[in-house]
């Protein structure tokens, strides 16, 4: 590991921060947590904290010494000042002084000491930063140092290596830590670095560049004893020749958790992402991963992310998909299983006053294929993949160099129920589509674009296919979702992009067929070739898309939602619009059909029927020459209907999130036209 100091960067953000009155130890401080945090080896996903000791003036002008420590729900990476709310300094050090704190009283009081109300709770680990005798405190969970730390003899290591450092056997977070630290300044003198056995490493100093890199120096020095170890401690298990490819296995286990947890018939899904690397396949390629993948976690905050551990699947490969279905969903019937007896003895222990979390892993190795993520929301899925990288990693160099031994099931237990936790699972609510894969079919523009913001509005991840590759680009930036370049009339284009989208979610519960366009001509005089074209985009690019989103559900077996925009056409057709009214006629002719073939499977399919939205299909100019037409005004023209408003884009995609949503409606047509006789259904 390298420094990555820069001073050029670090004096061009002090005087960033100077011109928004930011003080220029606070700009220090940022730009050090930064250089942590961007780290993975060093910082992940929440596993660290630093500060800086200074001065600061509140609102009514009194100066007050201060502890500017990071805020609870900010990326080190990426924080900026306001993520280091200041705290008074000396009744947040005379904490550490009681005989006894609860975690609830320790948040409420160092609230109380935040300069600005309204700033966000510090890190739980501020007392010990504030009783730390230097200005500036960095602390991180270093893989390499954890790797060392998780040994039966880890801390005769630590002492070998760092013969100056001062170790601290592992201390429940929060209050408890800071006070056994306290007890350690007070009888040691010159206390120069901390690692906490099991947990992390702490450096300090009041030059904030020998702090950080003291860090690294430590880590760096740790990480060259682990290289002197076994880079493949474990021995291979012999696999089947050939695994199935990312895109047939994920809906496959997508589909066994989801099972596992079905509430009231409606299938608890969850995203998926997928990791791997040789490191990763080596580790899950083991002959006794059922033993170190099991025996606990890196650091005791990972549980948070990934539970305990992760659940093992059977390797893939042998035998037909279906058969491998039913092993894995035994596989996750005995986690569950498993997981809860841990929670009901554990829960006992502590008094039986915890809610239990769901029983579901939060990672999957899978032998031959590598590991997923498991998450309500693609973020949750990434993040928890990239902890079980990182537990991957630690896991594999402490067994090169010994064995490693992570902290038993009742520490364990008592982090990932933690009070302060069970807290933010308590307020947290989800929105009615997370854990819902969307596919949205001409979505970087118009009606599409629209859908897909609806959908991302409403928790879904999003995934955008439109043949245009630079408006995609532009409405992923915009609004978010992935984006998937892809020709919809190319049926093996569409092919490949299904598979790349199940390979980012692990699978698709609901399709948004959006994609068309209003191709005109007398059906005498029209070209054929204009004709043929109406019918690749508004008939046949719907039956492919559809047909492997289908194919991806009916693996899945959680049922899923099959959307068509059709459009008034099919059923009021208007002269000159020969080849784009056929074309959606047999498109409404395909939605029944879909219906009436997927619906055993717990599949819907309906269709949105639209009239005059202003789109690229129905330009300005356009609206202008039909009003000029009827010699009336552009906007009477578009409030041409029985209840005179205009249908906006928003109206159409509100009605495409409805019938996504309405597990008990199939084969229906749902006009948004504001009314118009000719086109209604019955």
């Amino acid at each position: 590991m390298r420094s990555q100091w820069n001073q050029s960067e670090l004096d061009s953000l002090i005087a960033t921060c100077a011109d928004n009155g930011i003080s220029e130890d606070l700009a220090i401080r940022t730009y050090t947590t930064r250089l942590l945090g961007q780290d993975p080896e060093l910082v992940l996903h929440g596993g660290g904290n630093t500060s800086v000791k200074t001065r600061m003036t509140d609102a009514t002008g009194i100066t007050h010494d201060v502890l500017c420590v990071k805020g609870s729900g900010w990326d080190m990476g990426t924080i900026e000042p306001a993520g280091l709310p200041a705290v008074e300094l000396q009744p947040l050090a005379a904490l550490a002084r009681l005989e006894s704190l609860s975690d609830h009283d320790l948040v409420a009081a160092q609230r109380r000491m935040l300069l600005d109300p309204m700033a966000p709770n510090p890190s739980i680990e501020a007392v010990l930063h504030a009783i730390l005798p230097c200005k500036h405190v960095d602390h991180t969970h270093a893989n390499a140092i954890v790797s060392l730390t998780n040994q039966p003899d880890g801390e005769d290591r630590i002492r070998d290596l760092f013969p100056e450092t001062t170790i601290v056997p592992y201390v429940f977070p929060g209050f408890l830590l800071a006070k056994a630290c306290q007890d350690i300044l007070d009888s040691v003198a010159g206390v120069s670095s901390l690692v906490l056995l099991n947990h992390g490493i702490f450096t300090f100093n009041d030059d904030p560049r020998q702090s950080y890199e003291d860090m690294i120096a430590m880590c760096t020095k740790a990480k060259a004893c682990l290289d002197g170890g076994n880079p493949r401690p474990f021995a291979a298990r012999t696999l089947p020749d050939i695994s199935p490819p990312i895109a047939d296995f994920a809906p496959v286990l997508r589909g066994a958790l989801a099972r596992e947890t079905a509430i009231e018939g409606r299938p608890d899904r969850w995203i998926l992402h997928h990791r791997t690397s040789d490191e990763i396949r080596h580790f899950v390629d083991g002959r006794e991963i059922g033993d170190y993948a099991t025996r606990g976690n890196a650091t005791p905050d990972h549980s948070i992310r990934i539970k305990r551990f992760g659940m093992i699947s059977p390797p893939p490969g042998a035998g037909t998909l279906a058969a491998y279905a039913d092993s894995l969903k035994r596989a996750v019937r005995d986690y569950a299983d498993a997981y809860c007896a841990y929670f009901d003895r554990n829960n006992a222990r502590v008094g039986g006053d915890r809610t239990c979390l769901d029983p579901i892993p939060r990672v999957v190795y899978v032998p031959g294929v590598g590991l997923f993520g498991v998450g309500r929301t693609g973020k949750e899925a990434r993040v928890a993949a990239d902890v079980a990288e990182a537990t991957v990693n630690v896991i594999t160099r402490a067994e090169g160099i010994g064995t490693f031994e992570a902290l038993g099931e009742e520490e364990l237990f008592d982090i990932e129920y933690w009070s302060l936790e069970q807290a933010k699972i308590a307020k947290s609510a989800e929105k009615p589509l997370h854990r819902q894969v969307v596919l949205v079919t001409g979505a970087a523009s118009g009606l599409g674009r629209e859908a897909a913001r609806v959908f991302l509005d409403d928790g879904a991840e999003v995934a955008l296919l439109d043949v245009n590759t630079a408006a995609l680009e532009e409405t992923a930036a915009a609004i978010g979702g992935a984006g998937f370049a892809c020709d919809v009339t190319d049926e093996a284009a569409v092919e490949r992009a299904i598979r790349a989208v199940v390979e980012r979610f692990g699978g698709i519960d609901i399709l948004i067929s959006n994609a068309g366009a209003a191709h005109q001509g007398r059906l005498i005089d029209v070209d054929e070739e204009v004709f043929r074209a109406s019918h690749e985009l508004n008939f046949w690019s719907h039956h492919y898309v559809a047909r492997a989103c289908v194919a991806v559900m009916e693996k899945q077996g959680t049922g899923g939602a099959l959307v068509f925009n059709v459009s008034k056409q099919a059923l009021n057709p208007g002269a000159g619009l020969g080849p784009y009214g056929t074309s959606k006629a047999a498109l409404l002719a395909l939605v029944k059909q879909y219906a009436i073939e997927h619906g055993a499977a717990g599949i819907t399919s309906n269709a949105v029927n639209a009239d005059r939205i202003r789109t690229n299909l129905l330009t300005d100019d356009f609206v202008r020459e039909r009003a000029a037409a009827r010699g009336i005004s552009p906007e009477e023209y578009m409030r041409g209907n029985l209840v005179r408003r205009e249908v906006l884009a928003r109206d159409v995609a509100e009605a495409f999130l409805h019938l996504a949503k309405a597990r008990k409606t199939s084969g229906a047509v749902l006009t948004v036209d504001g009314g118009n006789v000719a086109a209604m259904v019955r």
